[in-house]
């Protein structure tokens, strides 16, 4: 399948490569560095141009933990000469580091927050920085991830997501960070999202433009996510070929008109405005539903268990909300997968041949978490039904050559002559137009 896989791909300048490949495989260090110094990219095929890159995103990673441990010296060094306790040790590091750096106050005190957070809480995610695994950005994910977990906690935590890390973006860490919490203490994430409802509130801020941003706080997952899908719905009922207005700029109005009981959905202004456009029957506001989708063991849903379920385009949710979407039928169309505890193989699902049956559909949909492109997190249901090898080599439709594909990186595959296959574990292996291989892990169980 590999080999099917590189021959629908036509790499740039695959051949014209001439940077030595260790590269690709070097720590960073001084040895790495030396060889960067020698490279003239005009020189290079697109290939060797990407690993350039990443060769240059692990030097910097590497000097960024140097840096920060340089911050967390100075302290040292406050406290061996002025014989003064941390704390004021690290108000007058925290100054030295503003000064050198041109950093604000604030911006000063939140570098070396994170510099101690390395040194003494997160000494794993600073390892991994140094050795050039992760950058930055996925470093201050984890911390902020973790913050409200103890150290032990937060230590098990990283463990247990180290080795996945190194191939997630900042936004899929957080996410099964968010879940991972959950499961090292369910009580204590049930306690804290109850307080964290009864705080649940909605904010109008001026903007310097001089318009209002509406902010609501704090409110439930499983309800939001309706809300939002019912929004898209109505959205994209709208979105005819003589309407000129934007999809964000559709929401925006369809929200306000909700809010405000309108009759009609506007485009700008207020219901006397003559612009205003008023819906068809099928796309009423009191007829659209969302359909908001939920992955849950079959122990939890048994209430046996107080695993975290997983909320379509949202991420990870305590128990209880599993529970509630699962058993509270609303309005809106709810799409369930129930999943094995032990493995996680989905057992039901609820709600040519070219295109898929129904039936294709839900399973392909049901077996993994979002769009298969690396770091997308697109929920499968808002996802195209994309054939792995094209139909027209194979004209077969199966689930086994079916997988989810957003629409953006659909277009990227067919467009930019990218190509992947899915590999016994779940893992989807991706060749891109520059020759280089990259993977979307499988989901974990």
């Amino acid at each position: 399948m590999i080999e099917h896989m590189f021959a629908s791909t036509t790499p740039i300048d695959f051949d014209a490569r001439i940077l030595d490949p260790v590269i690709d495989i070097m720590e960073p260090g001084i040895f790495l560095a030396a060889a960067l110094s020698q490279v003239d990219l005009e020189t290079l095929s697109g290939h060797d141009r990407v690993m350039v890159l990443e060769a240059y995103q692990r030097m910097a990673s590497y000097y960024m933990a140097q840096m920060y441990d340089a911050m967390g010296s100075i302290a040292d060094a406050y406290q061996r000469s002025e014989e003064t306790d941390r704390e004021d040790a690290i108000y007058g590091a925290t100054a030295e580091v503003r000064a050198a750096l041109r950093l604000t106050r604030r911006a000063a005190d939140t570098e070396f927050a994170f510099s101690v957070q390395l040194a003494t809480r997160l000494p794993q995610v600073a390892d991994m920085l140094r050795q050039g695994l992760i950058d930055v950005r996925r470093a201050k994910a984890i911390d902020h991830a973790t913050v409200h977990l103890s150290t032990a906690a937060a230590q098990s935590v990283v463990e247990r997501i180290a080795e996945a890390a190194p191939n997630l973006t900042t936004s899929q860490i957080m996410a099964r960070i968010k879940k991972l919490s959950i499961e090292v203490d369910p009580a204590t994430a049930h306690d804290e999202y109850e307080v964290a409802i009864s705080d649940r509130r909605v904010v109008i801020e001026p903007t310097v433009k001089g318009t209002a941003n509406l902010h609501a706080f704090d409110m439930a997952p499983n309800k939001m996510a309706e809300a939002m899908r019912r929004i898209n719905t109505i959205a994209l009922g709208l979105k005819t070929k003589d309407e000129t207005r934007t999809m964000d700029q559709l929401r925006a109005d369809i929200v306000l008109d909700l809010l405000l009981d309108r009759q009609s959905f506007t485009s700008v202004g207020d219901d006397t405005d003559d612009t205003s456009r008023a819906t068809s029957t099928k796309h009423d506001r009191r007829d659209a539903r969302g359909r908001v989708d939920i992955r849950v063991d079959l122990d939890t849903l048994a209430e046996l268990t107080l695993h975290p379920g997983e909320l379509a385009g949202y991420g990870p949710v305590i128990a209880d909300i599993a529970r509630q979407v699962a058993l509270d039928n609303v309005d809106g169309q709810w799409v369930f997968t129930i999943t094995d505890t032990e493995t996680n193989v989905p057992l039901v699902t609820g709600i040519t041949r070219r295109r898929p049956s129904a039936s294709q559909k839900r399973a392909v949909q049901a077996s993994v978490s979002s769009c298969v492109f690396p770091g997308c997190r697109m929920p499968p249901g808002q996802c195209d039904l994309d054939h792995i090898r094209a139909w027209a080599d194979t004209h077969e439709t199966c689930e086994e050559n079916l997988a989810p594909l957003c629409r953006h990186d659909h277009r990227i595959k067919h467009r930019d002559g990218w190509g992947y296959v899915r590999e016994p574990d779940g893992t989807h292996t991706w060749i891109t137009k520059c020759g280089r291989v990259v993977t979307r892990p499988a989901d974990p169980p």
